[in-house]
């Protein structure tokens, strides 16, 4: 395959772009910065092209494009942060369908798959999501709806939209953050620990991008979280486990609203979603219960 991938030098790009690498698929990196990103993705059979000029030139003639471009929202919103958040989703996916619109049809890619979230839900301690459920009306839900818009309009054979939840991996994301603080002997949930985690292992995320790209059966919306969704308060106990340390001492949700503001949603507030037509489809996720996910991050 010949893959274009935008957000490639984050968390799960970053992963996704090494493994099409090893499996000999060409990458083409879509990045505004591609010396910087050439430094951080050193794989054979990777090219980089500059997301603003060369767009284009980028998609014609790829098999697939996978869209992971979006601004971090676990920090303090402002109200110009909350517009980049959308921007860097939305304006970025638009650019994208309209540009693999421009193309013959005999150059388009065949396929796009575009990130999206299970903040597309909105939030609730007691209801249980699928693909099939309806959105939320919080701001992570618009953005999602939006999201998931833009990618929609592109004129391909196939548009696989990936509702992501929180992906567990050393390397950043939700873990990374808590790994230290269990360390040092000081880790806890967050606010009650009662919200809702619906989490993902980065290798399932990426081996389902593959899956995406690969098998034609994929198109519409799914589900990319594992099937077991926890409690904040066991994904606390699973590490604690794993790494010997105690998970008795919470972070207050006072302390979180006062770092991160509005947007302490993110980690005070959760989802329970299950990943119905993703396992209709036929994925098997390797890393199915969260003691099993975290003992393999923690050990490699």
């Amino acid at each position: 395959m010949v893959v274009a991938v935008t957000g490639a030098t984050g968390l799960v790009g970053s992963r996704l772009v090494s493994r099409l690498s090893a499996q000999g698929h060409t990458v083409r990196v879509l990045t505004r910065n591609p010396d910087k990103a050439r430094g951080k993705l050193p794989y054979a059979r990777v090219r980089f092209y500059n997301l603003q000029q060369q767009l284009q030139e980028a998609l014609k003639g790829a098999t697939g494009v996978v869209n992971l471009a979006g601004e971090p929202i676990a920090t303090r919103w402002s109200a110009s942060l909350k517009r980049e958040i959308k921007a860097s989703r939305v304006t970025t996916t638009t650019n994208l369908a309209e540009a693999i619109n421009g193309l013959p049809e005999a150059d388009r890619p065949e396929v796009l798959c575009s990130a999206s979230a299970v903040g597309y839900y909105g939030n609730s301690q007691n209801q249980t999501f699928n693909e099939s459920s309806n959105s939320g009306r919080d701001y992570l839900a618009e953005v999602c709806r939006d999201w998931e818009a833009a990618a929609e309009q592109a004129k391909t054979k196939r548009v696989v939209i990936m509702r992501t939840g929180i992906v567990l991996a050393k390397e950043g994301g939700a873990l990374a953050k808590m790994l230290p603080i269990f360390n040092i002997f000081a880790g806890g949930p967050l606010g009650n620990g009662q919200q809702w985690c619906s989490w993902v292992h980065r290798d399932d995320l990426v081996n389902l991008y593959i899956e995406a790209l690969q098998n034609t059966a994929f198109n519409g919306t799914y589900n990319a979280t594992a099937p077991n969704p926890v409690r904040m308060s066991e994904l606390c106990s699973s590490l604690g486990r794993v790494l010997g340390r105690p998970s008795w001492l919470p972070v207050p949700e006072f302390a979180l609203q006062t770092l991160l503001g509005e947007g302490a949603q993110v980690v005070l507030e959760g989802q329970r979603v299950l990943p119905a037509k993703t396992q209709e489809q036929g994925f098997n996720f390797k890393f199915d219960d969260v003691d099993t996910a975290v003992r393999d991050i923690v050990a490699t």
